[in-house]
């Protein structure tokens, strides 16, 4: 029988798993939306976008988005940590189940396309077995960035990871934090700043003296709290969020009537927090962590971009095979490969290149992202990732040509294939919008150019994304 035959023939767990599948939709937790590749449309960063209806249905695993090439599952990985021997069997699965290939998402999660019908019981059994899905209620719940470099390079001042871990554990031990939204996100941040310019909904950002700034919807609430105290925070503005929001169709802090700073006095109260002056929070990094890093344990982490989030079998089997032990998920579509001993570095650099990953901070490619586009979703109007990759006949993953930034960083470019811009980074960013004719690209609102000509499409996006 072929591959695509149901999976309720294959799989032992599929009672179990049909049954919490069930439940879950029932409770509207994961129902199926249209591909957003983790990240907002521009026009609903802050408040809500125009015609919304009822609760968010960003995908998951146990209930996954019928897209136009098959299921869509999302799989959450909080904090990006993953074990190779798992990246190693995702891949496989990908094969196994899907279309072959995994995708990084904005939010460091991946996802997997082409699913047959019933493959995401399969998939939830395997994910479930394997850790990657402890609770089915909490599927689409586990939203979690934290800095990926905490605890090895030195830069920040508190190692992030036990937090990780525990917020992942409580979050999925209280059943009314299953009810938050798909979109709803959690940050943790050694104080380096990375990840606390995401607009992450509840953040904690690590401060000198064992203390962390409480964050909400990307603004300084003012509030603090010791470090054994940081989760419980942060857990506790998620269930004021839930209890405030007037309906199911707000998804984030910042939706709240008032906004996100709304929730401060009431959660100053619940926490006994105290106050401190106000941080900046820094501004969202358009890269990530790219290159060589030298740890302070005298090991070496590896950083790599992928070409439009696109993991291939073969470089998912790169990335396995070169890890010491796990590799880190970024938000930049990124792998962070930590603990590799020096003498290895120079044929893992290689390796890595060869398999077609980024690992030049000067790297045209860098900063680029597209929405699924066609064949896959239907709203498309184009097939935005084609175009992306070999217009004017570049290489794969290559946008937009080398181009002298003058020692800034440059805007991130984001491909649409239609005007929702699903997948979207946070902040200023490129936008090549595909049309019924040709792309329009846009900044900051402003057209810089319309046509058919890739050509000058990618000129256009090149200029736009140069620091003036």
């Amino acid at each position: 029988m072929s591959r695509r035959r149901s999976a309720a023939q294959r799989a032992p767990w599929v009672v179990l798993i049909a049954a919490v599948y069930s439940w879950t939709v029932a409770l509207s937790l994961v129902t199926p939306r249209a591909d957003r590749n983790d990240a907002a449309p521009a026009d609903s960063v802050a408040g809500r976008g125009d015609g919304r209806v009822g609760a968010d249905r960003c995908p998951g695993t146990v209930a996954v988005h019928q897209a136009e090439d098959g299921g869509l599952a999302r799989i959450r990985v909080p904090g990006g940590a993953l074990p190779r021997d798992t990246l190693a069997s995702l891949a496989a699965w990908a094969v196994e189940l899907g279309n072959g290939r995994l995708e990084l998402t904005a939010r460091g999660n991946l996802q997997m396309r082409g699913l047959a019908p019933g493959a995401e019981t399969v998939l939830s059994a395997r994910l479930s077995q394997c850790g990657l899905l402890p609770s089915a209620p909490h599927d689409t719940a586990r939203n979690l960035l934290a800095s990926a470099m905490a605890g090895r390079d030195g830069v920040g001042v508190l190692d992030v990871r036990p937090l990780v871990a525990e917020l992942d554990r409580r979050l999925c031990a209280e059943p009314e934090l299953a009810l938050l939204p798909g979109r709803f996100l959690f940050a943790l941040d050694d104080g380096r700043g990375d990840v606390a310019g995401l607009h992450a909904d509840v953040a904690a950002l690590a401060l000198p003296n064992q203390r962390v700034a409480v964050l909400l919807g990307g603004l300084d609430s003012g509030l603090r709290l010791p470090v054994p105290e940081a989760v419980t925070g942060l857990l506790t503005a998620a269930t004021i969020f839930l209890r405030r929001r007037p309906d199911q169709g707000v998804w984030r802090l910042a939706e709240l009537p008032g906004g996100p700073l709304e929730v401060v006095d009431e959660l100053r109260a619940a926490l006994h927090a105290s106050s401190g002056p106000l941080v900046a929070v820094p501004e969202r990094d358009p890269v990530g962590p790219i290159g060589r890093i030298e740890q302070t344990d005298g090991r070496v982490a590896l950083a790599v971009s992928v070409p439009l989030g696109e993991l291939t079998p073969a470089r998912c089997q790169v990335l396995a095979a070169v890890a010491e032990r796990e590799v880190l998920l970024t938000p930049w579509r990124g792998v962070v490969l930590p603990d590799l001993p020096p003498p290895v570095t120079a044929l893992a650099t290689r390796r890595l290149a060869g398999a077609g990953l980024l690992l030049d901070p000067a790297s045209p490619s860098l900063g680029v992202s597209a929405c699924t586009g066609r064949p896959g979703c239907a709203k498309a109007l184009a097939d935005v990732r084609a175009d992306a990759s070999v217009a004017a006949g570049r290489a794969a993953g290559t946008a937009v040509p080398p181009v002298d930034s003058g020692g800034g960083p440059r805007l991130p470019v984001h491909w649409s294939g239609c005007a929702r811009r699903c997948g979207r980074p946070p902040g200023p960013v490129v936008d090549v919008v595909a049309e019924e004719h040709g792309y329009r690209v846009q900044l900051d609102g402003e057209l810089q150019y319309s046509g058919t000509d890739l050509g000058e499409v990618r000129a256009a996006a090149t200029q736009a994304r140069t620091p003036r």
